[in-house]
């Protein structure tokens, strides 16, 4: 191979490792940034929230959705944090599967809304895995 192949194999392998630190270290922010969005929406409006808390959990359904708002900024804050990221990113995991049946009891209860609806209800299921799987890989990130 020529030396100019080399020096374009070697640009090209750079800007990849480039990307995908840039993304690694993107990571952690852009989770703590959809935690603490979602933790200030349970809280600006409450209502849709509190429709999707299982009715067998004792106490009101608007005191669960604010317990999960805030519990959503403590862990934003924590994955935001680099001290407390690991930690923070395994907690934020296990709430994802904390929140599924809350997913669940949305997608049953809104299954004879319109369309759309039905729709967004049924996407959030298997999106719940890819969540954790991000969560998890940032913790692991943060181990290094």
């Amino acid at each position: 191979m020529s030396r100019t192949a080399d020096r374009t194999t070697d640009r090209t392998a750079d800007r990849t490792t480039n990307r995908t630190a840039d993304r690694t270290a993107r990571s952690p922010k852009l989770l703590a940034g959809l935690l603490a969005g979602a933790g200030v929406l349970h809280f600006a409006v409450p209502k849709p929230f509190d429709t999707t808390v299982p009715r067998a959990l004792p106490g009101s359904a608007r005191g669960w959705t604010y317990a999960s708002g805030v519990a959503e900024l403590a862990l934003a804050a924590g994955v935001a944090h680099p001290r407390t990221r690991r930690v923070a990113a395994l907690a934020t995991a296990a709430f994802f599967v904390g929140v599924f049946p809350a997913n669940v009891q949305m997608a049953v209860d809104w299954r004879h809304r319109p369309a759309p609806l039905k729709t967004a209800a049924l996407a959030r299921l298997p999106l719940q895995a890819p969540l954790i799987l991000w969560a998890r890989d940032v913790a692991r990130r943060a181990g290094r």
